[in-house]
């Protein structure tokens, strides 16, 4: 496909060649002749000098070519000048046939910036131009914390991994562990257990890599997570591990209550029944089993270290008992028999008279029996039987079960169909390690909630209606999958962190918790995999998916294989549960007073306190009403799941701070533990990822959410931190790879974006003067791009060191008053014009430098008492432009609207005289984003010469618009009266006589200056004698003669000193004072040496001081104003004119600015004419493009 390109050839010698490669690719290089390139062409062909000739060019030749070095200079023959794109030199002729009158305020820019017309009439016929430029990717302290009381003495053992062992041998062990092995399998189950102990095996390698980093003070993993990741994702996290951990000591609560109240003492139920009452009665235990554990973790908690070893040696005592049980089995099988029907389970409950049959024979007395009574076969008595001479005879009589199958006693009774159908038979519930079970095990048998637990190698008739639930089946109480299990089985593995949680009491943390912790999981996953293969292998199917053991008669079913008794067991889980629970309720509050003690969260900053010696007493309040919460869902099914997601999201961040800081090499990050790499890490990290959404996605999406909320509340309003986190570190690798990336081309037009260089000025006070300018950048930026505000401080660097870092703060203060998200920069410069210089050229760091400079209108400059104010503003306008930056002024900034007084409806009026990169249609775009002009419309006028074809302006104009997809009124303005009135020369004359008036009154008071030092000196210092009209007299000794010279030397320095530290000291009139500060001194010295008679005083003093008289002023009455001057003054009124009168109303007026003047004689011109263009309007913005296109038509 051919694409064409549109670009303009430059005509002038002073002029830069090349072309900008932005698209559309219009250069600004030009204003008469342009090429259009072709790229599908040969690039070897000539350029043809005739307006509009084809250029071709290869496409896949580079873009330096096109683009030329904008530092490079161009001689014209016979007239070699320095180029300079924006700032031309002086038009030796008179060029009104070329130049329009009505725009001779812009003329010397016509070949930079084409007119309106020029780029419409070029740009409405060429719909496919190239894209033109690639495209690129874009100490704190720990707070305080207290000293314990007396030094922590606890070790490895006791301080890491018995707690460990026993948070993780808690309640799913002996409650749900075979529940899991029958449902899903041996296989399924192996797979559960191995991939939750490698998630924690994993976690724990990071972890030990990051404890063995450095001091871990109390609140271990939080502490951990937090420094490595920063105060925002470890206090999320955090907080989620401690909400894990408090439900962790509810769920432990909820087991232990289990157990007392079906396998200990089912009869200390308080509500007698099923489902509800039962749910009850764990609410009612629960609660008070929380309130003992927590008066004894407020005793202190030396006291659950005390009993931790009783619990512990519980837990050892029943996992030994199993794996006895277990060995003695396939010897000695224990009688647990199960009773089916057919191949479904029976309740044992309901076996009251141990009888698994429908009937039974028993002795019946004969005087029970009637006469109408009938011997069957199966009686003892005979055909010629007499009640009377048999006092009891053996009969068949119904069974429990069958008086509940059928619903009566008789025997000739209808009963269930599926129970005439199928006979009753008796498995053994523990068959024994030798019998061969494993097999029949290995499959999973997941079952939806109200089926009936089935043996499928027992033969039964089936039937059309399902079992009903007032049958004494054993039922599957919830639906069951793969997930579910995953989410109820992971929170057996989630006690890895327990001893990391009470660092602070640890001698050695650093040592204690990577070998504690991983021992401990070592430890607790050969448990649990042995375990599964033991229990697939021992116990019966139907008695392993039973999670209740009805069908063993309520017995635990873990506790059918223990040795020596099942009470083994049942009390050994018990003290376990009990004490997993209170270790959760010791490391819960800690974490807690950890968070708060980092004031990182500043509602949690009361939970920091405690008792004297360090107890979290209101964090353990806290942590009892959360834990609460958790037994008042009272299903301990219901809670595993949630305190799984907040586990694996805290094992997920510690994964992912160990890689971070592997990978980013940091300085600091020297891991005593060796053993760990950034793959583990993010193996980690995606197994915890993986095991959230597999166990549980709604949950692990709630968890996501509460997490982001906690990271947004203490990201905006929580104290800030810097820690060396992980983060911030990844932000300035990540920070320095797009500066780099930045650096490897110019920005495309699409992505151009105003980057901000704001520049303010301080008073006296060091505050802002025109604070609504920063302001008006908040509103332009809308919180996006770049943005750097800056000031300059007059001085020395040495000495103004305290002010410069006062303004500084002034600055940022101001920055988050007005919500602007940016960077600040002060510099210290002797002159202010030279600190702006400097300012606009380090600004920045590689690709992320500011494109556009916003300062204020020097307000008042004709009357201002700063006289230097407005040749600072025309001397940064001429820096920018030789920087190749836009400029924005906003005039009467103090009438701009603040970010709380929106604009319900108005104009925003574009006065595009000439094209200037497009930052007059971005900007009114860009403005409209913010809620205080976004009911603002937008108006766009142009201006229409003689020659122009205003209805063909209009439609091209209209066509532009709509192809920017930009929503605008268009209006061409026609302005045909070229002819130069009376007011406009008048206006003229009275401001080129201001300025010889100016001119002479500065050099009238430099003149006096040194007079006035000069006869002070002499006043002061010259004796009588050296007064006389006489010469030196003889009788004068040699040193006074010496004093004298000496003394008339001094005088000379104290002119130049003078002269330097005066106001007119800068670059415009730099060259005139060194001339005279040259002649001064030589006349000076001459003067040395002269006589003092009276007639050569009267005489020095009558020639040189001329200018104070008002002779001086004579010349300006014959002025005649230079016609350069009339023209562009004309342009001036006129356009004011015409834009008072269309823009009258407008909220606010965006209009071209015009260049400075090429010779700084005129900068007082300068700035008459821009006054003149904005007289009348209420709110103005002066637009100065950077020379690139920052709008293009294409998506």
């Amino acid at each position: 496909m051919t694409s064409v390109r549109f670009t303009v050839t430059p005509t002038k010698a002073e002029d830069l060649p090349g072309a900008s490669d932005l698209s559309p690719d219009i250069s600004l290089r030009s204003g008469s002749r342009v090429h259009f390139e072709s790229e599908s062409a040969n690039r070897s062909d000539p350029i043809s000098e005739a307006s509009g000739g084809v250029t071709t060019t290869s496409a896949t030749g580079g873009g330096g070519a096109d683009t030329p070095d904008h530092s490079s200079i161009d001689q014209g023959e016979g007239n070699s000048k320095a180029s300079s794109v924006y700032i031309n030199s002086n038009h030796q002729v008179d060029d009104d046939d070329f130049y329009d009158k009505n725009l001779a305020l812009f003329e010397e820019e016509m070949d930079t910036r084409p007119k309106v017309s020029f780029l419409l009439s070029r740009l409405v016929n060429y719909t496919n131009l190239t894209q033109g430029a690639k495209e690129h990717e874009e100490a704190e302290s720990i707070g305080e914390k207290k000293k314990p009381s007396k030094s922590p003495q606890m070790g490895t053992l006791m301080g890491v991994y018995l707690p460990c062992l026993q948070n993780i041998f808690g309640v799913i062990l002996f409650l749900r562990l075979t529940w899991v092995v029958g449902t899903a399998g041996v296989l399924q189950a192996f797979c559960i257990v191995f991939m939750c102990c490698c998630c924690t095996m994993l976690t724990a390698i990071s972890m030990s890599a990051i404890a063995t980093n450095g001091v871990v003070p109390a609140g271990g993993s939080y502490f951990m997570i937090s420094r490595s990741l920063g105060p925002e994702f470890g206090g999320a996290v955090g907080l989620c591990f401690y909400l894990g951990t408090t439900f962790a000591g509810a769920m432990y609560i909820l087991g232990a209550v289990e157990i007392l109240l079906m396998y200990i003492s089912p009869s200390a139920a308080i509500f007698e029944g099923e489902g509800a009452a039962m749910l009850n009665n764990m609410r009612v235990y629960g609660s008070i089993f929380l309130l003992f554990m927590a008066l004894v973790v407020f005793v202190g908690v030396k006291y659950v270290n005390k009993l931790a070893s009783v619990f512990l040696a519980c837990v050892i005592i029943s996992i030994l008992s199993i794996y006895v049980g277990a060995l003695v089995s396939a010897f000695s099988v224990p009688h647990f028999p199960v009773c089916m029907l057919g191949n479904r389970t029976i309740n044992g409950h309901y076996i009251t008279d141990n009888h698994c049959s429908k009937t039974v024979l028993g002795k019946v007395p004969a005087e029970k029996l009637d006469s109408n009574f009938t011997v069957n076969e199966h009686s003892t008595a005979g055909p010629t039987f007499d009640p009377s001479h048999v006092p009891e005879v053996m009969l068949e009589t119904p069974t429990c079960i069958r008086m509940i199958f059928c619903q009566s006693s008789e025997l000739n009774a209808t009963c269930d169909e599926y129970f005439t159908s199928n006979n009753f038979s008796e498995i053994k519930g523990i068959p024994g390690l030798a019998s061969g079970g494993i097999s029949e095990n290995l499959w999973s048998s997941y079952l939806s909630k109200g089926d009936v637990l089935e043996k499928g190698a027992l033969p039964a008739s089936q039937v059309a209606h399902p079992p009903s639930d007032h049958h004494p089946y054993v039922f599957a109480d919830i639906t069951t999958s793969f997930t579910v299990l995953v989410g109820i089985f992971f929170p057996s593995v989630t006690g890895i962190m327990a001893g990391s949680n009470r660092s602070g009491d640890l001698k050695d943390a650093q040592r204690s918790i990577p070998i504690g912790t991983i021992l401990a999981i070592l430890t607790t996953s050969l448990v649990y995999l042995s375990n599964v293969v033991l229990f697939g292998a021992c116990i019966e199917g139907v008695v392993l998916r039973d999670k209740f053991g009805d069908s063993v008669k309520g017995n635990l079913v873990v506790g059918t294989l223990a040795w020596p008794s099942p009470w083994v067991i049942v009390i050994g889980s018990f003290f376990s549960t009990f004490g997993a629970g209170l270790q959760s309720l010791t490391g819960a509050p800690r974490l807690l007073q950890a968070i708060a003690k980092d004031n990182i969260i500043p509602f949690l900053r009361v939970f920091g306190h405690g008792k004297a010696n360090g107890e979290p007493t209101w964090a353990l309040l806290l942590t009892a009403l959360i834990a609460e919460l958790g037994i008042l869902i009272a299903s301990l099914d219901m809670v595993a799941p949630i305190l799984s997601m907040f586990f694996l999201m805290c094992y997920l961040f510690v994964n992912l701070a160990c890689a971070l800081q592997t990978l980013l090499r940091t300085p600091n990050w020297r891991p005593r533990f060796s053993y760990y790499h950034w793959s583990l890490s993010f193996l980690g990290m995606t197994v915890c990822l993986a095991l959230m959404f597999i166990s549980s996605w709604y949950y692990a999406i709630v968890a996501m959410v509460i997490a982001g909320m906690i990271y947004k509340y203490i990201e905006y309003h929580g104290a800030e931190k810097e820690w060396g986190d992980g983060i911030r570190g990844l932000s300035l690798s990540a920070a320095r790879y797009a500066l780099l990336r930045l650096e490897e081309g110019p920005p495309h037009t699409k992505n151009w974006r105003p980057q901000l260089l704001v520049l303010l000025k301080l008073d006296e006070d060091a505050h802002v003067k025109s604070p609504r300018l920063l302001t008006f950048a908040s509103q332009l930026k809308a919180g996006k791009g770049l943005t750097i505000v800056g000031t300059v401080v007059s001085g020395n660097y040495l000495q103004t060191y305290g002010e410069a870092l006062a303004a500084e703060q002034t600055l940022k203060h101001l920055m988050d008053k007005e919500r602007v998200k940016g960077f600040c920069q002060c510099i210290v410069a002797q002159k202010p014009r030279e600190g702006i210089s400097h300012m606009i050229q380090s600004s920045g760091l590689g690709g992320m430098r500011p494109n556009t400079v916003v300062m204020g209108w020097p307000h008042a400059w004709r009357q201002s008492e700063d006289p230097q104010a407005w040749k600072t503003f025309i001397n940064t306008v001429r820096v920018t432009t030789a920087a190749h930056l836009a400029l924005l002024v906003p005039k009467n900034i103090s009438l701009f609207p603040s970010n709380t007084e929106p604009y319900t409806e108005g104009y925003i009026d574009v006065w595009w005289i000439v094209h200037d990169g497009g930052m007059l249609m971005l900007l009114p775009f860009l403005l409209r984003q913010h809620k205080v002009w976004r009911k603002c419309s937008m108006r766009i006028f142009t201006v229409a010469q003689m020659e122009d074809n205003s209805i063909q302006m209009k439609k091209d104009l209209l066509t532009f618009t709509y192809q920017l997809r930009i929503d605008a009124e268009v209006e061409v303005v026609e302005m045909h009266d070229s002819d130069i009135s009376a007011y406009t020369y008048e206006r003229t004359l009275m401001m080129e006589q201001r300025c010889q008036m100016l001119r002479q009154m500065r050099l009238s008071k430099s003149d006096r200056d040194r007079e006035r030092v000069r006869w002070s000196f002499d006043d002061a210092y010259l004796s009588p004698r050296y007064k006389s009209p006489g010469v030196y007299s003889s009788n004068t000794s040699r040193g006074d003669r010496d004093r004298q010279a000496q003394l008339v030397k001094d005088r000379n320095s104290m002119l130049r000193l003078t002269s330097i530290g005066s106001d007119d000291d800068d670059d415009t009139d730099g060259g005139e004072r060194d001339r005279a500060a040259s002649s001064g001194s030589s006349e000076h010295h001459r003067r040395v040496q002269m006589t003092w008679t009276k007639e050569k005083t009267t005489q020095y003093r009558a020639t040189h001081s001329g200018c104070s008289t008002p002779e001086g002023f004579r010349d300006m009455l014959s002025i005649r104003p230079d016609h350069s001057n009339v023209r562009r003054m004309h342009t001036a009124v006129k356009l004011n004119e015409v834009i008072v009168a269309k823009s009258h109303d407008a909220r606010l007026v965006l209009l071209n600015m015009p260049g400075p003047p090429k010779n700084p004689e005129g900068d007082e011109n300068y700035m008459e004419f821009l006054e003149v263009l904005t007289e009348g309007l209420e709110r103005v913005l002066l637009v100065r493009g950077g020379g690139s296109e920052v709008i293009t038509i294409y998506s």
